[in-house]
């Protein structure tokens, strides 16, 4: 027994080893800039094919294909990478959405290419650059791993390389070359995932797929160190290889058998499902934001073109047709994706195992397979599979409640690993189940049709949520969740629905597809599909159902009439190119067109109308009529933009409220009231907890110590959007503005999202604001800041909240523009609204405010009338 459990003990150090060069390369490169390079698998593939080519094909000494394959072309590929990939990116914006969809084109263009190139079938005779004793392996990895820790913490390049971690533009103020850094990470980078693939191709699979695969399996160890700490990473990679190793020595029995013996042989999938679900922290600053762009519209002609396409396969025969009944199914499958991503802008890598899962019900409830249920009808069984799958989305659903970004796109890539694991090989799954078509669609042209009226009823569904106050909802959390919430969208409640009905479109596309070839193939929806899946959709529009049938189109024809791969290395170069046109095809043929002419915005045309007007005729109304005459007495007649009951509005208040972040305190104790019918400001240097105060107010964080009550009722613990809909709206330092939605729309999510169900409330609002007009119709994206500024107010002003939060309110307006603000504002008090406003302008704050509150690390230090106030603060600096 002990000799067995040593000899367990060296596989699993192995392996393990393997692991950890994964783990170290993976950090390195993140550490450098800021990527999680989800080509790293991909790399190391590439790199193992290419030493077998050089020893096995071509007779090189293996010293010689090693030399060539690790030092020159393993590094130079890492450098290409950054140099024409990633750097661009970072000069173009630095866009985290960009980069990470660029990262996964590198990874299918890398497939993709290795499969034209060497094939789609398995090698079994790579050469072994280490033999199979552990110790070898170990070393290497012991001694990089000191090394490069070495490196970043003694050397000059160390604290080059620190630097730019912490702060890249202030690093390259400081003299750092930051793209040099950048470059040689991705060399190193590169340089680990060579040698992780030279290392594992002798004793796997060595195939365009298996292999990046399970070394993206790995990245668990990368993230159980939170993509900085080197030893933790080897330690984890080690422990887990050798307890993989020595699982294998259980033999559980019973029903539970094959799903125990599953979990021992991919303990790395185990841990990296908890590693993304238990670590939330992890790529936090890597936030994906959507791109600040309008929606580009369908060129006309389009649809009736693509109905066309669809309807020609009807002619066909043979193969051709039996090849062509997969395009509508995928089509299906990838306007999931344009639901949960495209619409509701969340990152899912792990629709293929929906997709999967629905061919799986399908198939075993149609074979009366199905734990508790009856043999069903193949329709009866599509049906009920995409019931049963729609919940099975809360498994990436309830993750995205606390999860953005890079976190959340490891954790839906965590969960299409594990279900591909423990689900799809499964005895069950695999073992002769086969799936027949529909009574009466059993020829490839009834199914076709059949199909044809399957996504139509999808598109239909999917174009559902783009209308209406659940597609506006949906859009506004797409392009701000923040600014959302603050509207009072309920933005979990809409990301489950986006999850669910993603899941539930996919399980029909799934069961589809797996009815068009008549049997489960668990390959169809590997983890790796999932990927060029994801990448395919968001470099042909994400928000476009057209793209998505586009997609479906390119993937199935371009694989049926060529080699195995071509379509991967297609959709490969589009989403390395994604930076340039975030949009899709369509915003590029836009922008390679020559533009018509400048066109003017809402203030040009004023000033072009008053240049052109007769002497002595009157100015066009603004906002306030009387906001170009300064000096005017103050006007009290308020805007009417909801009726009132007459009780006034409930108070906010906060008692000994206290916020700190770690070992800092934003907040120490701070009593405040906002009473109705008057102004109050807050007033400040930077860094005293004015935006934190904000944020506790608005319910986007929770206070430490303290209470926060509306009226009689205490909200400390309520959501932001609950807030609102009780009469509580805000406005962001940093504009909180929908791009992909109208002027009027922007307004219109306020208003339905708040607590007025007036219809007219978007219209006078939009008055008030002097937006309406042409101006109600043109798409957020194209106006400038001062325009902006005025739709986030009467965005806010359209729910008639009771209490209103204006975060800098004045920021980018012009002087008319400060002043018919200001004349809105104090109107809004004298309708009994209360407002508290942040402001670094003091002549406005003197101007506008009935009480001004100091604060001062963390504390209110002076309270009173601005005179009062602005008089004591300007003594104390004088005497200073």
């Amino acid at each position: 027994m002990s000799s067995l459990t040593y000899d367990l003990t060296l596989a699993g150090l192995s392996v393990g080893s393997a692991a950890a060069l994964t783990g170290v390369g993976l950090i390195v490169t993140y550490r450098a800039t800021g990527v999680l390079n989800f080509a790293h698998g991909a790399i190391a593939m590439v790199c193992a094919y290419v030493l077998r080519q050089c020893v096995v094909e071509w007779g090189w000494p293996l010293w010689a294909g090693a030399v060539v394959t690790l030092l020159v072309l393993a590094p130079v590929m890492g450098v290409v990478l950054e140099r024409f990939v990633f750097r661009p990116l970072s000069v173009l914006g630095g866009d985290p959405a960009q980069t990470l969809v660029a990262s996964i084109g590198v990874f299918v263009l890398l497939v993709g290419g290795a499969a034209l190139l060497w094939g789609q079938g398995a090698r079994d005779d790579a050469p072994e650059l280490v033999s199979a004793d552990p110790w070898g392996q170990l070393a290497v990895v012991l001694v990089l791993a000191a090394g490069v820790g070495a490196v970043i913490r003694w050397t000059r390049f160390g604290r080059e390389l620190r630097a730019v971690v912490d702060d890249r533009g202030l690093a390259v103020l400081g003299g750092i070359d930051a793209d040099r850094v950048a470059a040689a990470g991705w060399a190193f980078g590169a340089f680990t995932a060579g040698l992780t693939g030279v290392l594992l191709a002798p004793f796997v699979r060595l195939d365009p797929y298996g292999l990046p695969l399970l070394v993206m399996e790995v990245v668990a160890v990368a993230v159980a160190a939170r993509m900085r700490s080197l030893p933790v990473a080897v330690v984890v990679a080690l422990g887990i290889g050798v307890a993989q190793s020595q699982l294998t020595r259980l033999h559980p029995s019973g029903r539970g058998e094959p799903l125990l013996q599953a979990v021992g042989a991919n303990l790395f999938v185990v841990a990296l499902l908890v590693a993304c679900l238990a670590l939330p922290r992890v790529g936090t600053r890597d936030a994906l934001p959507r791109t600040a762009t309008a929606r580009v519209p369908t060129p006309q002609g389009a649809w009736i073109v693509a109905v066309i396409l669809f309807l020609i396969p009807l002619g066909f025969a043979g193969s051709d047709l039996h090849t062509s009944v997969q395009v509508p199914a995928l089509g299906v499958v990838l306007l999931s994706l344009v639901v949960v991503t495209g619409r509701s802008g969340q990152i899912s890598l792990g629709q293929a195992a929906y997709a999967g899962l629905g061919a799986l019900f399908t198939a075993l409830l149609a074979a009366g397979r199905f734990p508790g249920l009856p043999r069903l009808p193949e329709l009866a069984a599509l049906a009920l599979a995409v019931v049963l799958v729609a919940p099975l989305g809360l498994l990436t659903g309830w993750p995205a409640i606390t999860r953005r970004g890079l976190a959340l796109a490891l954790a839906t890539f965590a969960v299409g690993v594990g279900v591909s694991r423990f689900v799809f090989a499964q005895p069950y799954a695999t073992s002769g189940l086969s799936l027949d078509r529909p009574a009466g669609f059993e020829g490839d042209r009834a199914y076709y049709v059949l199909e044809l009226t399957l996504l139509t009823l999808a598109l239909l569904a999917t174009h559902a949520l783009r209308r209406g106050r659940t597609g506006r909802a949906l859009a506004a959390m797409r392009d701000h969740e923040s600014g959302a919430s603050a509207a009072g969208v309920q933005v979990p409640a809409l990301k489950l629905l986006a999850f669910v009905a993603g899941a539930a479109l996919a399980a029909l596309g799934g069961g589809m597809l797996g009815m068009g070839l008549r049997a489960f193939d668990p390959t169809a929806y590997d983890p790796v599909r999932g990927l060029l899946w994801f990448a395919a959709v968001v470099v042909l529009g994400a928000d476009s159902t057209l793209g998505a049938l586009t997609a479906a189109a390119l993937l199935v024809g371009l694989d049926a009439g060529a080699r195995g791969g071509v379509a991967a290395a297609l959709v490969g170069v589009l989403a390395v190119l994604v930076g340039r046109f975030p949009g899709g095809p369509y915003e590029a043929v836009r922008r390679l067109r020559p533009r018509r002419g400048a066109r003017l915005t809402a203030t040009g045309l004023q000033a072009r109308g008053r240049l052109q007007r007769a002497p002595g005729t009157a100015a066009p109304p603004t906002a306030d009529p009387d906001s170009a005459r300064p000096g005017t007495p103050r006007r009290r007649q308020p805007p009417t933009l909801h009726a009132s009951d007459g009780d006034p509005p409930p108070i906010l208040t906060t008692h000994n409220l206290q916020a700190r972040y770690g070992g800092f305190t934003a907040l120490d104790g701070v009593d405040l009231t906002v009473p109705p019918g008057r102004i109050t400001a807050i007033i400040g240097p930077n860094g005293a907890g004015k935006t934190t105060l904000f944020h506790c107010l608005a319910g986007t964080v929770r206070p430490s110590q303290g209470r926060v009550r509306y009226g009689d009722r205490d909200i400390t613990r309520l959501p932001a959007h609950a807030r609102t809909r009780l009469g509580i709206a805000r406005t962001f330092q940093q504009l909180a503005v929908f791009p992909t939605l109208t002027v009027a729309e922007n307004v219109r999510v306020g208003a339905e999202q708040g607590r007025t169900t007036d219809p007219a409330a978007v219209d006078r609002a939009l008055r008030l604001f002097a937006l309406d007009g042409p101006l109600r119709d043109a798409p957020a994206a194209d106006l400038p800041t001062g325009t902006l500024r005025r739709v986030e107010l009467a965005r806010a002003l359209a729910g008639a909240p009771g209490v209103l939060l204006l975060d800098e309110p004045a920021a980018g307006l012009d002087t008319a523009e400060v002043t018919a603000l200001a004349r809105i504002l104090r109107a809004l008090a004298a309708d009994g609204t209360a407002l508290l406003v942040v402001e670094h302008d003091l002549d406005l704050v003197a101007d506008l405010a009935d009480v001004v509150h100091v604060m001062t690390a963390g504390r209110i230090i002076a309270s009173g009338p601005p005179a009062h106030v602005l008089d004591t603060l300007d003594a104390r600096e004088t005497a200073v």
